[in-house]
């Protein structure tokens, strides 16, 4: 970590982007694979979101509870607690209950968990079906739209 990096007193590891200035919409990422992770970081940085990440479920709820992000991308299959189970969690809080939601996975939709409609998702993305720009654009679509 960074000079900017941290945990907070939950042990959650917070990156705080220098970019940040008051205003700015919080994205959480909840994605297992830190190449991923980070590589999704650094391009809503550069789109001037302020950026949280989790690499587990079970922590990626947690961050949600403290940060309370304006929307999330969360992937399905990940370590501790999966990403149904992560969703199925976040829409139990009512802080939390109405924040957009967009699953970002590699699996098809087809073999994804049947209930996670039912949990109130924004969309669904297959990464290997777009860029990272794309990915992007896709979250200011939703924005917009629950705004």
């Amino acid at each position: 970590m960074s000079s900017r990096d941290g945990q907070d007193a939950c042990g959650l590891s917070i990156y705080r982007s220098p970019y940040y200035t008051v205003g700015m919409t919080k994205i959480a990422i909840i994605e297992d694979d830190q190449v991923i992770n980070q590589m999704y970081r650094m391009k809503f940085e550069a789109a001037g979101f302020e950026v949280s990440t989790a690499g587990d479920g079970e922590t990626g709820v947690a961050l949600v509870k403290k940060v309370t992000p304006d929307i999330i991308l969360l992937d399905l299959q990940m370590p501790h607690m999966n990403g149904a189970e992560a969703l199925a969690a976040i829409r139990g809080n009512a802080a939390s209950s109405k924040i957009p939601v967009i699953i970002l996975t590699n699996l098809g939709e087809e073999e994804a968990p049947k209930n996670l409609r039912s949990l109130g998702i924004h969309s669904y993305i297959v990464k290997a079906e777009l860029t990272p720009s794309q990915v992007v654009e896709r979250v200011k679509d939703a924005l917009a739209a629950s705004a």
